[in-house]
């Protein structure tokens, strides 16, 4: 997963938080999209998963591998996660990115992305300091049709 986060410096750029997702990696539920013709390559894509509540899961870490953006990778690991949810009977599904008031080309595409399935922005907060905006992202998947 280190290779992974390593090629998108973009996006996951301070070593330290890295180390933190590999850790998180051995604990938290975690989905890995492999290429289809070698199931036993490094991963091109990682959705780490954190249930707050029987009600409420998190996206805690997405990242698929930059040439495969636009490819489906991220839409599927998605999915993947909300149907597990869902069968579970979890309600709410929330993800944390960096938000709008700090003008980002890749963090847009990112907040387009998970607008595209179907979250909406709930709130921008301090979380991460006020150089690095939260802008905590929702979805009802009561509303979702897996």
């Amino acid at each position: 997963m280190g290779r992974l986060l390593r090629s998108l410096p973009d996006w996951f750029g301070i070593p330290a938080a890295n180390s933190e997702y590999v850790g998180a990696a051995r604990e938290l539920p975690t989905y890995l999209a492999r290429p289809a013709q070698d199931e036993l390559a490094d991963p091109v894509g990682v959705l780490l998963a954190r249930r707050h509540f029987a009600e409420a899961a998190e996206i805690y870490l997405l990242a698929v591998e930059p040439s495969l953006h636009r490819h489906g990778v991220g839409r599927a690991l998605v999915s993947a996660f909300e149907a597990d949810l869902l069968a579970d009977g979890c309600r709410v599904l929330q993800v944390k990115t960096l938000g709008p008031s700090k003008p980002h080309a890749g963090y847009e595409r990112t907040r387009q992305f998970y607008r595209s399935l179907g979250f909406w922005p709930l709130e921008e907060v301090q979380l991460w300091g006020p150089d690095n905006p939260c802008l905590i992202l929702v979805k009802d998947l009561a509303q979702t049709s897996v």
